[in-house]
């Protein structure tokens, strides 16, 4: 073992004792801020993560945080000294024709929209999201595909040293975990020279580490709900504020249609401003009297967001006086909602393959394998996972077995807050007979992740996701008894297209309600779900305790019998991510 993998391993045990309570988060930095900086050579892209890691804000500190309310705008301001202490000022980042976007919903998905047709136009482009799946080098793209192993190990330990050379006393010496990534991001991209980089707000808006961006091209909201509630505020009202902090004096931003309370907050925000805001109008509009467009995310959903990309991408181009979009016809802008109305233009040959070919693993994500087909995405408020669910439906209706029996996997989030799960459960009360099992694990794929620095996280304890599993595990139950009495079997259906109408195909006869069971990790689901029946994830022996549960045992025989098993996946991105590594083993490369 190495000189540094052995201190990285130290330092990791030191983060989970300091998660549990037992030390503080100031310890634990000031102990990492006393070891030599490793050297870059040899240094192996696992070492990086490890490292990274221990950037992570651990529980018992993030509590404290809560507790102190400390102040935002300080935070920001700290943010510009770590820049500055990197070796870029604000200014700089103006060289890299930002697109800025944030939102509840579909944010990412808007994203990887826009970034995917400006870059059908020959652009060179970066891409800073966040969460990432399996790899967190997915966090930052050139061209569409994550940076490689080699080229984030550099770039990190380069990153490293120079704010290590350069700390001073009033500021901790190395960034949060999401600060350091932010940073690697700008740097990344100013050294590979893109064209432009369309960057994802991590979350809020107002105080998120990203909105050090002065002067972005064009900014974008996309649609806002309930997320976040303890940073960011218990009304969409409040939430609308801290996303409309990202508007700046004379930048061009645009937004989806939002509820009355939202739309006029951003309203305000944007003149207080002095930002020109604009409306989306729907994807209908620039499909009128042409060809209709072919989107490459699945899901009602992503239309709203596909006409938000467009928009983006379309004023960037106009922006650089782009010749493509020197010759587009657009109409004159109207006022809807006391807000002009974006313009209506026919989309680009571009445009239109752009849509088509955009990618963008986890959101309404199907793999097919053998048997089961899995549903995969990470929707985790209450109106996304409803959208989420009417994809699924929708799914099913289009698919070869519509009388197939649906198995859905429900997780544990790291991140939720404010209570929003619960209320999420209540309101898909009528999406309950739907599925016949319900399983929950929290977002680690092995019971041990020590070995896969990409998949772990110090926020949280074991204890604590274990406990919100049993918890959610509870309240699943309670709802789907609730459902299984005569009346509610018996009652209409729906009409066709609606998500009740799938009840009598996906009910098999064996089946009265929902049973539901935790698993200590992801892996320990998959292998209960699949049975040994998916010809690419072939897990080990399960251990035995796997099947001593009663409906664990009786499930277990069910799903091998099953003639199609449809597995739906959402809740959390962690847990996408996790489920994607074990399917995928390609994505771990």
């Amino acid at each position: 073992m190495s000189w540094a993998r052995s201190h990285l391993r130290s330092a990791l045990s030191l983060a989970a004792v300091s998660a549990r309570g037992a030390t503080t988060e100031g310890a634990a930095r000031r102990w990492l801020s006393a070891w030599p900086a490793p050297q870059e050579p040899g240094m192996e892209y696992q070492d990086a993560v490890r490292m990274l890691n221990t950037l992570q804000t651990n529980a018992s500190y993030l509590e404290q945080v809560k507790r102190q309310r400390s102040d935002p705008q300080a935070q920001l301001e700290a943010m510009e000294v770590y820049l500055a202490r990197s070796g870029l000022q604000v200014e700089d980042l103006n060289q890299l024709n930002i697109i800025h976007v944030t939102g509840t919903k579909g944010k990412g998905s808007t994203c990887a929209f826009t970034e995917r047709i400006l870059r059908s136009y020959g652009l060179k482009t970066g891409f800073f999201s966040s969460p990432h799946l399996v790899q967190v080098r997915e966090r930052i793209r050139i061209n569409g595909k994550p940076i490689s192993p080699e080229l984030f190990t550099k770039h990190f330990w380069r990153l490293y040293h120079q704010l290590e050379e350069f700390k001073d006393d009033s500021h901790v010496a190395m960034p949060a975990y999401f600060r350091f990534l932010t940073l690697m991001a700008f740097h990344v991209f100013l050294q590979e020279k893109v064209d432009l980089a369309v960057v994802e707000v991590g979350i809020g808006g107002a105080y998120d580490c990203t909105n050090i961006i002065r002067k972005p091209v064009v900014c974008g909201v996309s649609s806002l709900g309930m997320d976040h509630t303890s940073l960011l505020g218990d009304t969409v009202e409040k939430i609308a504020w801290q996303k409309g902090g990202i508007f700046k004096p004379g930048v061009p931003a645009f937004t989806v249609l939002q509820p009355e309370g939202p739309l006029a907050v951003l309203r305000d925000r944007a003149q207080q401003t002095s930002c020109p805001l604009y409306l989306c109008p729907p994807l209908e509009a620039l499909e009128d009297g042409g060809l209709p467009l072919t989107l490459g995310l699945e899901g009602e959903h992503q239309r709203s967001n596909a006409a938000l990309a467009l928009q983006l991408a379309h004023c960037w181009l106009e922006q650089q006086d782009h010749q493509d979009i020197r010759e587009l016809k657009v109409s004159r802008p109207s006022m809807r909602w006391q807000l002009p109305l974006a313009p209506v233009f026919h989309p680009t040959s571009h445009m239109r393959h752009g849509l088509r070919d955009t990618e963008w693993p986890g959101r309404t994500q199907v793999l097919r394998r053998g048997p089961l087909t899995w549903y995969l995405d990470g929707a985790h408020t209450t109106s996304s996972v409803q959208a989420c669910v009417r994809w699924y439906c929708q799914s099913l209706q289009r698919s070869k077995h519509p009388s197939g029996s649906g198995w859905s996997v429900s997780p544990e989030m790291w991140k939720s807050g404010g209570g929003e799960e619960g209320y999420s459960f209540r309101r898909l009360i009528p999406l309950l007979p739907l599925f016949d099992y319900a399983v929950f694990c929290p977002n680690l794929t092995e019971v041990s992740s020590t070995e896969n620095a990409d998949q772990q996280n110090f926020t949280v304890t074991l204890d604590q996701v274990l406990l919100r599993c049993l918890q959610h595990q509870q309240h699943w139950s309670c709802l789907s008894e609730k459902q299984a009495s005569p009346d509610f079997l018996s009652s209409p259906s729906p009409e066709p297209g609606r998500p009740g109408s799938l009840q009598p195909a996906l009910r098999p006869p064996h089946s009265t309600g929902t049973n539901s069971l935790v698993f200590s990790c992801i892996s320990h689901a998959l292998q209960w779900i699949s049975q040994g029946r998916d010809p690419i994830f072939q897990a080990p022996s399960p251990p035995r305790s796997l099947l001593s549960h009663p409906t664990a045992s009786s499930g277990a025989s069910i799903l091998r019998e099953a003639g199609a098993i449809h597995v739906l996946v959402t809740g959390s991105l962690h847990l996408v991510g996790g489920v994607l590594k074990l399917l995928e083993p390609s994505l771990s490369q």
